[in-house]
């Protein structure tokens, strides 16, 4: 085996060709709300968590059939390396193309480097997720590599022809929505910025049954004293209340500043 003196000369003798190296790296985004389903009026929503998924179009650009063509998808695509883009701005890119949503909070949550997942060869892709309030959804569109875009309950997602390793990703990021629900104030995403503690309660339930949450008693003593939710007053100094879900007036919250170092609601 050579031996050089200095590290130029290591790397002018370097040959990437002596490694096996990934065909494509990319970026997957699964996007995660909460949509509302009014059955009465002054009734609480039904609230259920929801997934954006992507209908991948049969042909691609130039007409040739699409790779997993009519299979729904997470929004995605190939890192741009010729712009030295990274993976996280390649999600951001990307679900501003696929889906025309811009400016959310995107979380890093995992790697798939198995070769096989993609049959055009070893594809690794990062894996993120962002939690979307409803209302910003309903700005979605379909781009050119997407057939249709549309929202699924969790339900309907494990019931569909998902492409490639997809179903996997999803059932991951699932997993760490369910923890960054109860352990930090995630769901701050899904809620109007002045909530009531039955909201919050119901934001919170559509991860999972937990009885420290779903236990009235239990939940709605100890939420109001969390240092990070503090009661809304108004500019009298009185204390701000709504009747949207309910004929009582509720009293509203919102989350203040405070950092989360602990799970929150156990």
């Amino acid at each position: 085996m050579a031996k050089y003196k200095t590290e130029k000369e290591m790397l002018d003798h370097y040959r990437s060709s002596d490694y096996i190296t990934p065909d494509g790296y990319t970026s997957d985004i699964a996007i995660f709300t909460i949509q509302s389903y009014k059955k009465e009026e002054k009734a609480p929503p039904v609230m259920k968590l929801s997934l954006m998924l992507i209908k991948r179009a049969e042909k691609d650009k130039e007409g040739n059939p699409n790779v997993e063509g009519g299979k729904w998808a997470i929004p995605g695509g190939f890192v741009d390396a010729n712009h030295k883009e990274t993976a996280f701005e390649a999600a951001k890119r990307e679900l501003k193309e696929e889906t025309n949503i811009d400016g959310l909070h995107i979380q890093h949550f995992g790697v798939y480097d198995r070769i096989g997942r993609d049959p055009r060869g070893w594809m690794i892709s990062n894996a993120f997720y962002a939690v979307v309030p409803e209302e910003l959804v309903e700005q979605r569109k379909a781009s050119d590599d997407a057939a249709e875009v549309e929202l699924f309950t969790m339900e309907e997602v494990f019931k569909l022809d998902l492409a490639f390793d997809h179903r996997q990703i999803i059932e991951d990021a699932l997993s760490f929505i369910k923890k960054d629900m109860v352990q930090t104030t995630l769901a701050k995403n899904f809620l109007p910025s002045e909530f009531s503690l039955s909201e919050l309660q119901r934001v919170l339930l559509t991860v999972g049954e937990d009885p420290r949450i779903s236990t009235d008693s239990v939940f709605f003593t100890k939420v109001p004293k969390l240092p990070f939710i503090e009661k809304v007053v108004d500019e009298k100094g009185q204390l701000k209340k709504t009747k949207r879900n309910s004929f009582r007036p509720s009293q509203l919250y919102r989350f203040n500043n405070i950092e989360v170092v602990q799970s929150v609601y156990h």
